[in-house]
């Protein structure tokens, strides 16, 4: 394959990473290097190949019924008939009660309440292999969960693999999200509690998407703490996402880099500092035991040059966002002119409205900006995503259907009315499919014949 239509994401050795970025800064790009780095070439050489492709991001809950059960292998088969490679979920566990998926009360476990078939029977042969094979994490979350945890957890694995070995025979992969913290009083945070701050939980600054900033509360890791243990939670937290998945996105990457610490009493995420992260130090330890580690870096929000040079480092793909390439300067990395190859790119995010919300809430002249098609805002994004130099182009299904803000999966910064929007059964049509594999082939994303 080309190196036009794939791009190989992995770990960089880091004097070549930083002699990428000294060469696009000598190129004269002026302003912030890391807007430099991604208008690159992206001439870095990892170790796992990602071709050229495209994807659906449609959360588990948003299926019809809301389960891993018909209406689950029925969105395969709409994939593959669009000419889709990529099916990318949110976090997979259990969530919070306001149903955020990003405050799981374990950062192991499935949540039984995707299960198509909750009462199935399991053998006693079953759950000793289970336990076996997770040892790490499941005895602290039966402790937590119950008596019939470790059974759920073998019926999560069960239905999650026939259906991820489906979508494989039709040439569509699963995309994880790996988010950075554990909810407070979590599984995670009781088995391990040394691992873990007192006094201080996180948050973001204000920002884009919250003027605010975000209080969300979880705990902070005492990171010297993990160090001492050699990162060995985060080793079988990444390990266990890529038994789940072919690729994850790794949530707040930057907090790898700084973390926004907030005061565990204070109401308002202003009251927030930035302190230093462990860096690139988790990855290595991470991939001297797994090998390559084939994540995306959700590099949105506060982004500096060293957030940038660590993403480089490990050769990891970042994120732009359409909806957010219409404002600011030329430098702006969401601009489609400043695509690279490294590079996964969106219509929107499980954050942002959906692409006709976010076009009824500009102004007239803000659209005509724009130079999207006011007939069919959502589909003039989907085709420069498709056309993008990223290498992977993921479109929420709200986009693809033309769906408006009464379809928004989250409003950062507001607990509740979130993570409630679901297909209805026909929404995703045949004619659909058409229109969108032909745009995808058009754009050198389908890479099935």
């Amino acid at each position: 394959m080309s190196a036009q239509h794939a791009v190989r994401i992995g770990v960089l050795a880091r004097d070549e990473a930083l002699g990428l970025l000294r060469r696009h800064a000598a190129a004269g790009a002026p302003g912030d290097p890391a807007a430099s780095v991604r208008r690159s070439d992206s001439d870095g050489i990892g170790i796992v190949n990602l071709p050229r492709s495209s994807g659906i991001l449609l959360h588990v809950t948003s299926l019809p019924g809301g389960t891993l059960g018909a209406a689950a292998y029925r969105f395969v088969d709409w994939l593959a008939a669009a000419g889709q490679s990529w099916w990318q979920v949110l976090p997979l566990g259990p969530p919070d009660r306001s149903g955020s998926p990003y405050t799981s009360s374990s950062a192991f476990a499935g949540w039984p309440g995707l299960l198509a078939e909750p009462a199935a029977a399991v053998s006693a042969s079953e759950l000793e292999a289970f336990r076996s094979a997770h040892a790490f994490w499941i005895a602290d979350w039966q402790r937590f969960a119950g008596a019939e945890a470790v059974a759920e957890q073998v019926r999560f694995e069960r239905e999650w693999s026939e259906l991820r070995r489906y979508a494989a025979a039709r040439g569509v992969r699963l995309i994880g999200d790996i988010p950075l913290y554990v909810g407070a009083r979590s599984a995670d945070q009781l088995a391990h509690p040394e691992l873990f701050q007192r006094g201080f939980v996180a948050g973001a600054p204000p920002d884009a998407l919250s003027a605010t900033g975000q209080l969300w509360g979880n705990p902070l890791y005492d990171w010297p703490a993990l160090r001492r243990e050699g990162y060995r939670w985060w080793i079988e937290r990444l390990r266990r996402a890529s038994q789940l998945c072919d690729l994850a996105r790794i949530d707040h990457f930057r907090g790898f880099v700084a973390y926004w610490s907030v005061p565990a009493r204070a109401r308002s995420a202003r009251a927030g500092r930035w302190r230093r992260g462990p860096g690139r130090a988790v990855f290595d330890a991470a991939m001297d035991e797994l090998g390559a580690l084939p994540l995306v870096a959700e590099d949105l929000g506060v982004i500096t040059p060293p957030v940038e040079r660590l993403r480089l480092e490990l050769g990891l793909p970042g994120m732009v966002v359409l909806q957010f390439g219409f404002t600011g300067g030329p430098r702006n990395p969401h601009r489609p002119a400043n695509h690279v190859p490294l590079l996964v790119v969106y219509t929107g995010t499980h954050d942002t409205e959906t692409a006709v919300g976010w076009w009824n809430s500009l102004s007239p002249r803000a659209r005509r900006g724009t130079g999207l098609d006011p007939a069919e805002p959502h589909w003039s994004l989907i085709e420069l995503a498709l056309a993008s130099p990223a290498v992977l182009s993921i479109l929420p299904a709200q986009d693809v259907l033309g769906l408006g803000s009464e379809a928004r999966m989250n409003r950062p910064g507001i607990s509740q009315g979130n993570w409630r929007w679901r297909l209805e059964q026909g929404d995703l049509t045949t004619a659909l499919a058409e229109r969108l594999r032909e745009a995808t082939a058009r754009n050198g994303r389908a890479i099935r014949p």
